[in-house]
This record gives C-alpha cells, sequence and structure tokens, in this order.
C-alpha cells in the first residue's frame, strides 16, 4: 500500500505543469516580440554603410541584368506584340513623337543626354536629402526602391522586350546614333556592355516616380512639390521620344514601384511619409536613466545660501 501510494505520489508531481516553464514561456515570446519590433524599426542610418550598400547593390543590378540571356528572337517577338496591343488600345503614338522630337536637335541632344545622366543623379540626390533631412524615413523609402529594382530584375528575365528603336520595320529613329551623343547604355559604342532587351518594365519611369512621389510628399516648398511631379513625367517624355521605351514599359515601371510600396509598408507598418522625421531614441538609452522603482531622482549640490534653511 506504502508503495503504491508513493508511486500514485511520483505520478501525480511528474504530471504537475512547471511553474518556471510556464513563466519562461511569456517572457521568451515577449523577447521575441520584442527583437522583431526592433528590427522593424526604423534605425539611424550609418553613411559608410549605406554607401556601401549602394555600391554593391547597384553592381550587383547591372551584372544580373546584362547577364540575362538576350533572347532577341523572344524580345523582337514581344516587341511586335506589345506595339499590337498599343495599337488596340489607341496609344500607339511613340513613332510619331520620336519623329516630331528628333526635328528639333538642341531639344533631342538634351533627352538624349537627360536620359543618359538624371537617371542616376535625381535618384541619388533624392536618396542624400533623405538621409540628411528625414533619417526616420530613409530606411523605408530605401527599402521601396530596392524591393523596385528587385523585382523589375525578374521582369527582364521572363519577358525580354526589344526597345522600339530595335524594332524590325518600325521605322523609329536611334536618336543617340543620328545624333552622335551617349544618352543610352544600349547604343553607340556601349552597345555590347549592356543587354539591350530589357526594355520591360522601364526603371526609368520606375525611379523617377519614386523620386517623385518622395519629393512631393516630403517637401514642405511648393515649387520642389510641383517639381517633384514635373520629374516622372518629363522622364516619361523622354523614354518615348528617344524610342528606347513604350508607354506601356512604364507601366511596368510603376506596377513594380506599387510592389516595392506594398514590401517596405509589410515591414515597417506604414508608408515611408507617415513614419517619424527623425530616428527616436533607442530605448535602453531611454531606461538608462529609470531605477528599479521608476525615475531616478537626481539631488543637485546645495548651494551655500541654500545649506542653513534644510538644517
Amino acid at each position: 500500500m506504502g508503495e503504491l501510494s508513493v508511486k500514485s505520489q511520483e505520478g501525480r508531481t511528474a504530471a504537475t505543469p512547471s511553474p518556471i516553464q510556464d513563466e519562461a514561456d511569456p517572457a521568451a515570446k515577449r523577447d521575441r516580440l520584442a527583437t522583431l519590433r526592433s528590427l522593424r524599426s526604423p534605425r539611424r542610418p550609418r553613411v559608410w554603410f549605406e554607401v556601401l550598400l549602394i555600391a554593391v547593390s547597384y553592381w550587383l543590378y547591372s551584372l544580373v541584368r546584362n547577364a540575362v540571356p538576350e533572347q532577341k528572337a523572344a524580345a523582337l517577338s514581344n516587341a511586335d506584340r506589345l506595339w499590337s496591343a498599343e495599337r488596340i488600345l489607341g496609344i500607339a503614338v511613340e513613332q510619331s513623337v520620336n519623329h516630331a522630337v528628333n526635328s528639333v536637335t538642341w531639344l533631342i541632344v538634351s533627352m538624349n543626354y537627360y536620359y543618359a545622366t538624371l537617371h542616376f543623379i535625381v535618384t541619388i540626390g533624392v536618396l542624400v536629402w533623405l538621409f540628411r533631412f528625414h533619417p526616420g524615413r530613409y530606411a523605408a523609402a530605401r527599402l521601396v526602391l530596392f524591393a523596385t529594382t528587385g523585382v523589375a530584375l525578374l521582369g527582364y528575365y521572363l519577358y525580354p522586350l526589344a526597345p522600339p528603336r530595335l524594332m524590325n520595320g518600325g521605322h523609329f529613329i536611334d536618336t543617340v546614333l543620328v545624333h552622335h551623343t551617349w544618352g543610352s547604355m544600349a547604343s553607340g559604342n556601349f552597345k555590347n556592355m549592356s543587354n539591350q532587351y530589357a526594355a520591360m518594365p522601364s526603371m526609368h519611369i520606375g525611379w523617377s516616380l519614386w523620386c517623385g512621389l518622395t519629393v512631393f510628399a516630403l517637401a514642405s516648398a511648393p515649387w520642389a512639390r510641383i517639381a517633384g511631379l514635373l520629374y516622372p513625367t518629363v522622364t516619361l517624355v523622354v523614354i518615348v521620344s528617344t524610342a528606347n521605351h513604350f508607354w506601356l514599359d512604364a507601366v511596368g515601371g510603376m506596377a513594380c514601384l506599387a510592389f516595392g510600396y506594398a514590401v517596405s509598408y509589410a515591414w515597417y507598418g506604414a508608408l515611408p511619409h507617415h513614419l517619424q522625421k527623425r530616428v527616436a531614441p533607442p530605448a535602453r538609452a531611454r531606461l538608462s536613466a529609470l531605477g528599479p522603482g521608476g525615475p531616478v531622482q537626481v539631488r543637485r549640490p546645495a548651494t551655500a545660501t541654500e545649506a542653513p534653511a534644510r538644517r
């Protein structure tokens, strides 16, 4: 009987949940949630890290984009189908725009250089502006740009597309070759250094629209906000006038940008311009002034005139 009671007691003891484990699990869960919140919270950007990240990212982007097989036959076939689709939609006016602007030499030459330079200059300029004046929004806005570019690479691989200037029988003018300027990495002396059949989606539109929306949402000066809206609009005219893209390539760039914003929203829980302008101080720094029972009372030394009064 004694042995049976002992075994029964031992069995009950073994089946009893451990209070220590029950108390540890909620604490561990809270720690994991705190770690996740910390990772998803905007942090103060560091110059050296951002410069390195952007340089490496653009190098990888160029490497992957140019490593995509140049499927010439498929790219030309897709261009013909896209051109036919635009005709059905009644928007196939790229050829007329290309010929009209090409007749004004100073204008088309300016557009060639615009296409070659501002794509990078303005994008980097907006990143620097965010870094300097909106550090709390910088990481979320940068994630939009990176996600947009990343999904564009998938588009280049899955849908090779010849630009209008390379279409068979399209009668488009390659303005870079005609006017001997360098407005495209896929024309002239640089044509062997870049994938010529990666026109869809247009990252000139994806990046310029990111710049424009960012400036419009965050700039305080009215002229800057107007310039933000004009920049992607002018870019759209430029990519069509130089026969580097179709209208629908621009739609593809907009779709990639929408994906980029969705990724950033999913991670940070808000669009970049809805986040705090400045990065909040780390929680550890805020708690450093707290004692075990609350804020630490810091007494200042008594002055000579105050000492007698306290006695």
